[in-house]
């Protein structure tokens, strides 16, 4: 462990868009469901416009104006099963994600997932893609703790990690993590490579934005 003061004890990441490419299996999943229920399916970049807010404002968005809520509980209920079943298709960490999150380990930072994505999906696809213990804590869409922007999930994860706030970066792809970020008194780090566009992560208010993964380690203190 290097003797270096550590700019952060603790790094939390958000999941699709920041740590891993899923865009192309969530959108599978989504088209399948339409084409199943005899609607339009959607291409890969309004799909990508309608992730980061959890599964059931992913699948609302995605159905024709007007639908009741009986049918998107019914397309939600569909869409989680056949997600479950195609998980890590051709989802993959974003290239030197990896690395990335080993140097911060090496270094004695303590990391967790804070995500929208649906808990037990999100454990699952952290568990195939990641080593066992590269995160201390997966926190994902549950019934019991409200959704990012709120910052009580990042609250709870940097709480459970030992981390005050101010010693806590938030990573993220999306105005929804750099507000949660901001809301939990975090550092705030958008990733230009995800979901969203750079110009959102400004305007939302990032402390740093990062623009490749190299970038995004020397924001959080690595050499």
């Amino acid at each position: 462990m290097s003797l270096r003061p550590r700019t952060f004890d603790a790094v939390l990441f958000d999941l699709d868009g920041t740590l891993v490419d899923s865009l192309s299996d969530i959108a599978a999943s989504v088209n399948h469901v339409l084409g199943e229920l005899g609607h339009p399916i959607l291409d890969l970049d309004t799909i990508r416009g309608h992730v980061g807010d959890g599964a059931r404002s992913l699948v609302e968005r995605c159905l024709p104006a007007g639908v009741g809520p009986a049918a998107v509980d019914e397309a939600l209920v569909r869409y989680q099963a056949r997600y479950r079943s195609h998980l890590v298709v051709h989802t993959r960490p974003f290239d030197g994600v990896v690395p990335l999150l080993g140097a911060l380990r090496s270094e004695g930072v303590r990391l967790a997932v804070v995500t929208n994505k649906p808990e037990a999906p999100a454990r699952a696809l952290v568990a195939q893609l990641f080593a066992d213990g590269t995160f201390e804590l997966v926190i994902g869409e549950g019934p019991a703790r409200p959704k990012k922007p709120s910052p009580a999930p990042a609250l709870f994860a940097a709480s459970a990690l030992g981390a005050a706030p101010s010693r806590t970066a938030f990573v993220g792809d999306s105005a929804v993590d750099v507000e949660t970020g901001r809301a939990a008194g975090m550092t705030a780090i958008g990733v230009a490579w995800g979901l969203r566009p750079r110009s959102e992560l400004v305007a939302a208010g990032a402390a740093l934005v990062a623009e490749d993964v190299g970038m995004l380690g020397r924001h959080l203190g690595l050499p």
